[in-house]
């Protein structure tokens, strides 16, 4: 059977996996194809522009995005906005930049950013990710757009995917600016790594796993330096599971990888594992009084982190939307899979 590596474990949910963290030559073969530094992994839409923008969040961190305006905005009116971040270890220039792109096709202004310590984002070490940071550059895209005099402060949502749809749940229960969340192919990072997948880790398990990565920060210390976990493996194990060809078959290829997509290369700090163990990012999810939509696919291994996130929402304006035949990757980038007309219905009538 294909194991996960418990030495690594669950940091590698979405990382996604990997065996070898080492550049080889079909690595080296694919970083040729991004030869531009902002080149992105979707066409550009000739319905949008496309600005460079940045800010800082309350940590002091430079997060970087792309501002996508509807061509002919009156950028004299203030608009609905929605900020777009995920999935955990990709960057703004794969799905988040779709998912951003497609909404402000739509109507809305909207941020694609990438989160801290990664991409063309600020913060030292890199490719280290915490929940309390990762839900905070939420809030911080949102302070940045509230402060824009094109955009409504009344008047702004969010989109979270994959690991990001978990934070984006979590900041819609801090932060009451957010008028509308939407979490496609949500996982629950939390959960994940303190209880494995479909929560298989008792808790022995969970104890070697913390010693396990705090063995690996005394390493770090001695080395000055932070190892990587790894990202999507550049060669398949034949028994790997149907999820992780999935994976594969978007990061490592030319319909999604990216050169600084950590999912596409080395991955995330072992280390970063830690923070999520003990601290669960759903516990106040059901204290949101906002308007959520969950959107996951019918065939996603991680079907169950939405189903259940979704039990714990409270009020009529909570959703859950299961797509027939859908896979966890399938939301990333499938125009005929995502529902985009369900995104755009969603976000105008609790943003109006």
């Amino acid at each position: 059977m294909y194991k996960l590596n418990i030495t690594i474990a669950v940091i590698v949910v979405l990382m996604i996996i990997a065996c070898n963290p080492q550049h080889s030559n079909s690595q080296q073969n694919l970083n040729k194809m991004n030869t531009q530094e902002n080149e992105k992994t979707f066409p550009a839409s000739d319905k949008v522009t496309v600005e460079k923008v940045a800010f800082k969040n309350r940590y002091g961190i430079n997060i970087a995005a792309d501002l996508y305006l509807p061509k002919g905005l009156d950028r004299s009116k203030k608009h609905a906005a929605i900020a777009v971040s995920g999935p955990f270890g990709a960057v703004k220039e794969q799905a988040s930049g779709l998912y951003a792109q497609t909404m402000a096709e739509r109507g809305f202004l909207t941020i694609a950013f990438d989160p801290s310590y990664t991409g063309e984002s600020g913060g030292e070490p890199r490719y280290v990710t915490s929940p309390d940071i990762s839900t905070e550059d939420f809030s911080a895209a949102v302070d940045f757009l509230v402060t824009r005099a094109d955009v409504d402060p009344e008047r702004i949502g969010i989109i979270g995917i994959c690991g990001w749809g978990g934070f984006a749940i979590n900041a819609a229960a801090i932060d009451t600016r957010i008028k509308a969340t939407v979490a496609s192919t949500m996982y629950d990072m939390s959960r994940v790594n303190a209880n494995g997948y479909f929560d298989s880790m008792n808790a022995d398990q969970r104890y070697e796993l913390r010693q396990q990565l705090n063995a690996q920060r005394t390493v770090d210390a001695k080395n000055g330096t932070y190892e990587l976990g790894g990202g999507v493996p550049d060669t398949l194990p034949d028994d790997a599971p149907q999820f992780v060809k999935d994976y594969h078959a978007y990061y490592k290829t030319n319909r999604g990888y990216h050169k600084r997509s950590l999912n596409s290369n080395g991955g995330w700090n072992k280390t970063s594992a830690l923070s999520f163990i003990n601290t669960p990012i759903l516990a106040y999810s059901n204290e949101i009084r906002s308007a959520v939509l969950l959107i996951h696919g019918e065939k996603a291994h991680s079907r169950y982190f939405s189903e259940d996130a979704f039990k714990k929402l409270k009020g009529d304006n909570k959703e859950l939307l299961i797509i027939p035949g859908a896979s966890h990757v399938d939301l990333y980038d499938r125009m005929n899979i995502i529902p985009f007309d369900k995104l755009t219905e969603f976000f105008k009538e609790n943003l109006k």
